[in-house]
């Protein structure tokens, strides 16, 4: 006997053509509610749900419990069964309460992560590297003009102190980086790991990135542009930078920007994932890469 096993925000159940054949209820709590919804959304696999199948032959319509029985999201079963909260004694109120803590929950946690400063202090570099560059400009006109220093000089206080502060941000934002994304910061250099990291709007958004698109990530200009007017499709965005590229010949650029790519989509994943230290290997691979790609052009 095959059973389908069918899991609500109220309970996990085991299903056949005549109806529900076992099942196991979640606590009428809205923290252990809250908890197992979590774990949903999280793609893990519930206790009540290992405890319920216990080696019986199950069909799944949910890809994180395929690892439970046979996923066939199309079976007629997960159709035609009509399980209900109210038959089971949970109301609409609890299931409200439960999917508000969960989503305060995850609201903390985006606060509360580290690549959200990271991020400020880099659009707040930006600022600061275009002010610095309007007031460096604004100098060298009134320095053209015979001026007495008492009224330039506190002009340029300012911009020193403006220097000052982009230099104490860019070495912040390199110590931060070193500590919440060592590989990504060791592969590309933390200032444009964190540009990257800002442009992609956090570092897990970052890691779910294709590397083509990590690529490019910068360069939406152009491939907007690209894309509206045709032409050459933008080769890299900010990863350009990297001596890696801009120092290669022309005709390398593309193929290195690519490898440069894939080995960073790679990095950002493990510091975000897995916190495995893969820096080094994958630097090999692209040193082994470049030297092979330099010797065929």
């Amino acid at each position: 006997m095959t059973y389908c096993l069918i899991t609500k925000w109220f309970g996990t159940f085991l299903c056949d053509e005549t109806g529900v054949q076992d099942n196991i209820l979640f606590p009428k709590d809205v923290q252990e509610l809250t908890r197992r919804l979590r774990d949903m959304q999280d793609n893990n696999i519930l206790e009540e749900e290992l405890t319920i199948v216990h080696d019986r032959p199950v069909v799944v319509n949910e890809k994180r419990l395929q690892h439970l029985g046979t996923y066939d999201a199309a079976h007629p079963l997960f159709t035609t069964i009509t399980i209900t909260a109210a038959d089971y004694g949970f109301t609409q109120d609890l299931l409200h309460s439960a999917s508000l803590r969960l989503t305060q929950q995850r609201i903390d946690e985006q606060l509360h992560s580290q690549d959200l400063p990271l991020i400020q202090m880099v659009n707040a570099l930006d600022d600061l590297v275009q002010t610095a560059n309007l007031l460096s400009e604004r100098l060298s006109c009134w320095s053209l003009i015979p001026t007495p220093k008492t009224k330039i000089q506190p002009f340029e206080q300012t911009l020193t102190a403006v220097n000052d502060e982009i230099t104490r941000l860019q070495n912040q934002i390199e110590l931060d980086m070193k500590t919440i994304a060592p590989n990504t910061s060791a592969l590309i250099g933390p200032l444009i790991g964190a540009r990257l990291i800002a442009l992609a709007g956090g570092m897990q958004q970052l890691a779910l990135l294709p590397a083509s698109t990590v690529q490019i990530l910068g360069a939406e200009k152009a491939l907007f542009r690209f894309k509206k007017e045709g032409g050459r499709p933008p080769k890299h965005g900010v990863i350009f930078q990297h001596p890696l590229i801009n120092r290669a010949p022309k005709t390398q650029r593309g193929k290195l920007a690519r490898l440069l790519g894939i080995k960073l989509s790679l990095a950002i994943k493990a510091d975000v994932f897995t916190k495995r230290d893969i820096a080094a290997q994958l630097q090999q691979d692209i040193d082994k890469r470049v030297q092979e790609i330099r010797k065929t052009e």
